[in-house]
């Protein structure tokens, strides 16, 4: 539980916040009382996007998503400001403005195949968006800086468990950007004393996601009566994160200094494999079918995501494995597609 004392009437700001994650925790901690405040240029992995993507078969069910995101977001009444991030003065002079207590950094490319296949837009976005925040953050030595990273920086997993301490060595652009920044944060914290927090989830999956994960991917392609795709032969273990549970950490990270200048993996905290996910789909699609499809050789071999750091400090505890959570998101799915059945072709 979080004591809604320890964070009501916070500033806190969410650059991207208009993302999958960012406009969740968003609504969350408007249910807390706290003061939130969006940044976001709506054109990575957003309306912008999507709306240039003629032909794409996803475009309209995804714009549609998106649309009530913001919709949601206008009746909470929370203050979405549209700009682009990648502007250094736009930037500076609205956290001058506002000067927030939290700020947390969701602005990048979110998924890893763009990224290998952009990387100059994964730079442009990822880590100029970052850069921005952090010069003018060093003038703010209080703000706490909360950063989201990504389980992909361990590259393979070598250890039955991945913990915060192992050493990384992430595979193709999206990993290696992701731990460059957080060395970038850390030098800037070195440098001005500057408090961070980097979360590092992984498999994350929840209503509103356009991102296309694996869970996404399946659960819309049983509701279009597509086969199911797995890359690979379905053995393979991600540890699966609810949205529900990944805010839970962040909001626990605001909460506590605990947090402090300190890396957290925010996930479960167990790997299941691909065909479990898939069979617990089938369960309520009995129709579907698997597609095994050759691996992507880019995406490094993962599973287990140690969280006894985030438990002991943060007081971390997670609710949702993939039975309870996939039965939520597959029961909105099945209530959106109920009034917007021409959007899944």
């Amino acid at each position: 539980m979080i004591d809604i004392n320890t964070i009501k009437g916070k500033k806190v700001l969410i650059m991207g916040g208009a993302g999958f994650i960012g406009h969740n925790l968003a609504i969350k901690l408007n249910e807390y009382g706290v003061n939130v405040f969006i940044v976001d240029g709506l054109q990575v992995n957003n309306l912008g996007y999507y709306t240039s993507q003629n032909g794409n078969v996803n475009s309209e069910l995804y714009i549609s998503f998106i649309n009530e995101r913001l919709k949601i977001l206008r009746e909470k009444k929370i203050n979405v400001n549209i700009f682009d991030i990648r502007e250094y003065n736009l930037v500076s002079q609205y956290i001058s403005k506002i000067e927030p207590d939290v700020v947390i950094h969701l602005a990048a490319i979110s998924h890893a195949n763009r990224s290998n296949k952009d990387p100059f837009s994964t730079f442009d976005h990822s880590f100029r968006t970052l850069e921005n925040v952090l010069d003018t953050l060093k003038n703010f030595k209080k703000t706490h800086l909360i950063f989201f990273s990504s389980s992909m920086v361990y590259g393979h997993f070598k250890n039955k468990f991945a913990k915060e301490s192992d050493n990384c060595e992430p595979l193709g652009i999206y990993g290696a950007l992701k731990y460059g920044a957080e060395k970038l944060i850390i030098a800037y914290s070195q440098v001005f004393e500057l408090p961070y927090t980097i979360i590092r989830p992984s498999a994350l999956y929840g209503e509103r996601c356009v991102s296309r994960r694996v869970g996404q991917a399946l659960i819309e392609n049983a509701i279009s009566g597509r086969e199911l795709t797995i890359n690979g032969d379905g053995e393979e273990e991600l540890d699966f994160t609810y949205i529900e549970d990944l805010i839970q950490g962040v909001m626990k990270s605001i909460i506590t200094t605990e947090s402090y200048n300190e890396i957290f993996n925010i996930t479960y905290g167990k790997g299941r494999k691909l065909n479990e996910l898939a069979n617990i789909i089938i369960e309520s699609f009995p129709n579907s079918k698997i597609d095994y499809k050759p691996r992507d050789n880019l995406m490094p071999l993962r599973g287990t995501l140690s969280i006894e750091k985030a438990k002991n400090k943060l007081g971390f505890n997670p609710k949702f494995n993939i039975e309870k959570g996939l039965a939520k998101y597959i029961d909105w799915y099945k209530k959106f597609a109920l009034h917007n059945n021409k959007l899944f072709k």
